[in-house]
């Protein structure tokens, strides 16, 4: 699950009360492995995902960030001029060592009982925090800066697209079997815009993996992705993750057979009754067809979601097999006829 270690847990709540700030949680190699296994030990899911945040190596190009309680993610001195832009340096890799450290310790401690995940933010979502200097509704900023600025705007994303693709590599280098590219913010773009924007930056990153790591899968996600699959098929990764509110028969029909899919269970259904969850897993299931599918949500676990239907989610997935998802669809549908 995407965001499978966090609030949700009773486990990390109690972590995080004995240590409040969250960049010592996902900066600290010993508490950084103990959260990325506790939903593993709980779960015992297919995936174990590095603890972490996207922003987790800006400072290590030079963009230092605080994270506020309340406000989230605040960058103080925004990249918004040529002279702040000049001094983004190449990526520090020596900065990140914890995070090396961390899935060197997963790869040893899962074994082969599960695939060690690693994940990066894509340029364009980067480049929101960068400009924009914290969370936005509105991407007011860096959409100003495509037309009053784009060369500007182009020379950060291809540096942060140079300096991810290399961070990119060091996880897959230091332990990480798969990598996924959040483009969490693709989806505030029209999909010419997402063209010209964040594309061409997420294909140079997945070039640098191909070129120095092949043959390690990379995932593909973009938050509101429904009008950008067909463009996001040719971008050369192996998995195109599916939000929650495209149908999975449809996605596979617009997204054809040349990559795998991933998702895409409405993170809400977690908060109904077993049956529901049943029946959603079931339908995702089946619509993905039998080859090519990393059963997930379709966004991250959210903050209040009952353990136990965690559970239920994984337990559900564990016990099916193909043949038994026809009979499972003919229940439902018979239920929901009567």
């Amino acid at each position: 699950m995407m965001r499978q270690a966090g609030r949700y847990m009773a486990a990390y709540r109690k972590l995080a009360d004995k240590h409040p700030s969250f960049r010592k949680r996902s900066e600290e190699t010993d508490l950084i492995v103990e959260i990325s296994l506790q939903p593993w030990k709980a779960f015992m899911p297919d995936g174990v995902i590095i603890f972490s945040d996207i922003l987790t190596p800006l400072p290590a190009i030079g963009v230092e960030f605080e994270i506020d309680d309340a406000k989230g993610p605040i960058i103080s001195d925004p990249v918004v001029s040529v002279e702040r832009a000049s001094q983004l340096h190449s990526i520090d890799l020596s900065r990140l060592e914890f995070v090396g450290d961390s899935l060197r310790t997963l790869r040893r401690e899962v074994g082969n009982g599960a695939a060690v995940l690693g994940f990066v933010g894509a340029p364009w979502t980067l480049a929101t925090y960068l400009i924009e200097g914290r969370s936005t509704r509105t991407y007011k900023k860096i959409k100003g800066m495509c037309y009053e600025n784009p060369e500007l705007l182009e020379s950060i994303l291809d540096h942060l697209a140079n300096a991810i693709g290399d961070y990119l590599v060091f996880q897959i280098q230091s332990g990480a079997q798969c990598v996924q590219i959040f483009d969490s913010w693709g989806g505030q773009l029209t999909p010419v815009q997402w063209d010209r924007w964040s594309k061409p930056y997420i294909c140079k990153m997945i070039r640098t993996v191909k070129d120095k790591c092949p043959g390690v899968p990379i995932v593909l996600y973009a938050n509101g992705n429904g009008g950008l699959l067909e463009r996001m098929s040719d971008t050369g990764a192996h998995v195109i993750g599916l939000d929650w509110t495209v149908d999975m028969l449809d996605g596979r029909k617009r997204l054809g057979d040349s990559v795998a899919v991933q998702g895409n269970v409405d993170p809400c259904v977690l908060f109904g009754p077993e049956w529901s969850i049943t029946e959603a897993v079931v339908d995702v299931v089946r619509k993905a067809g039998n080859k090519g599918h990393i059963l997930n949500l379709g966004h991250g676990v959210l903050v209040g979601t009952p353990e136990e239907s965690v559970a239920h989610f994984f337990q559900t997935a564990r016990s099916l097999s193909l043949d038994k998802l026809g009979s499972l669809s003919a229940q439902f549908a018979a239920a929901a006829a009567s």
